[in-house]
């Protein structure tokens, strides 16, 4: 009996490690951990479309930010820039699309349409039809080049 309690943990281990649990929302709940690898294994648990917005989002922030700094906390990948002292910008999944965090988002222009409780915090919903990539890259530029949040 005792080897297959070992058989069936070792099998349900292997399933737990191959696809992510997901959170309310559809968001994957992924590992605290630093750099490329635990946000490319954020994306590829990303359900559905979102996965498509959530490679096109690290995409273009790659491209946007040289040398961008990345990282899992809080079940959501965060970009950030070293000498800026912390993190510049967010995403995480919601059931109907992907909320994009700009941590300093009151200092952008225009604007990011989603309003937050704290303070400095604006958002950016992206839904399945997409989002204007330019518009975007300008927002991401700018908050790049603004002081990080500390988390």
């Amino acid at each position: 009996m005792a080897g297959k309690t070992s058989a069936k943990s070792a099998k349900v281990a292997k399933k737990t490690a191959a696809k992510p649990v997901l959170l309310s929302g559809g968001n994957p709940q992924i590992a605290k951990g630093y750099g490329d690898a635990p946000v490319q294994a954020y994306i590829a648990a990303m359900p559905g479309w979102k996965r498509d917005i959530g490679r096109l989002l690290d995409a273009l922030i790659v491209r946007t930010v040289p040398g961008v700094h990345k990282a899992v906390k809080w079940n959501s990948p965060f970009y950030g820039v070293e000498d800026q002292g912390g993190w510049f910008l967010s995403f995480h999944c919601l059931t109907k699309f992907v909320k994009v965090t700009f941590f300093r988002g009151t200092l952008l222009r225009p604007l990011p349409p989603g309003e937050s409780k704290v303070k400095e915090v604006r958002y950016f919903d992206i839904h399945e039809n997409g989002f204007d990539e330019a518009q975007l890259a300008a927002w991401i530029r700018q908050a790049s080049r603004l002081p990080g949040e500390r988390m």
